[in-house]
């Protein structure tokens, strides 16, 4: 069962609308279908938030930008003593086209530097990810810039449909029901 819900990205104005983001857009579409206000604490370092169902479930934005996003996830996960495998990690991923959304139940980073961070301070990879497509950069455009760029209309439009495809199997993951929710998303 999931009992936190973190998405990646990077604070700020200027990374607001950038593809390394769609983690955060995904948790500020829950946030506002619940009525759910994320409020930046300092102990945590990030946006938390609370969404009310049978226990209470988290919602978090590190604050401490992508490549340190363990320290605020950790921090909240020893605080509820929520064990890895009850969180659930929403980053963008480069092996994905814009409009793909797969669910994940472990494994490694795959050179995600923010997962990277996140199993260094949990001491564990044994978390789920929800991994939001974004595509790779065509020519020679380095994968940094990339991820750092807003993504065209026609990628944006997919890469949101993709997070209320995702958005719609939240209460299969609530449930617990992990394989319902994969088997909803990846068809």
């Amino acid at each position: 069962m999931v009992k936190l819900i973190v998405g990646l990205g990077n604070p700020g104005p200027a990374y607001d609308k950038t593809r390394h983001n769609a983690g955060f857009w995904f948790v500020d579409r829950l946030a506002s279908a619940h009525a759910c206000v994320l409020r930046e604490e300092s102990r945590f370092h990030g946006r938390v938030g609370t969404i009310e169902a049978a226990e209470p479930i988290y919602l978090m934005e590190p604050l401490t930008f992508m490549n340190r996003s363990g320290l605020a996830v950790a921090a909240i996960a020893r605080f509820y003593k929520i064990a890895p495998e009850h969180v659930l990690v929403v980053h963008d991923e480069l092996d994905f086209e814009p409009g793909v959304v797969r669910i994940k139940r472990d494994g490694g980073h795959g050179g995600h530097n923010g997962l990277r961070d996140i199993m260094a301070r949990l001491g564990s990879g044994k978390f789920m990810r929800l991994r939001i497509g974004i595509g790779r950069p065509v020519g020679p455009m380095a994968v940094a810039d990339y991820v750092l760029a807003a993504p065209s209309a026609v990628d944006r439009q997919a890469i949101f449909g993709a997070i209320e495809k995702a958005a719609g199997c939240l209460p299969e993951l609530l449930a617990g029901n992990v394989d319902q929710a994969m088997n909803r998303l990846h068809v």
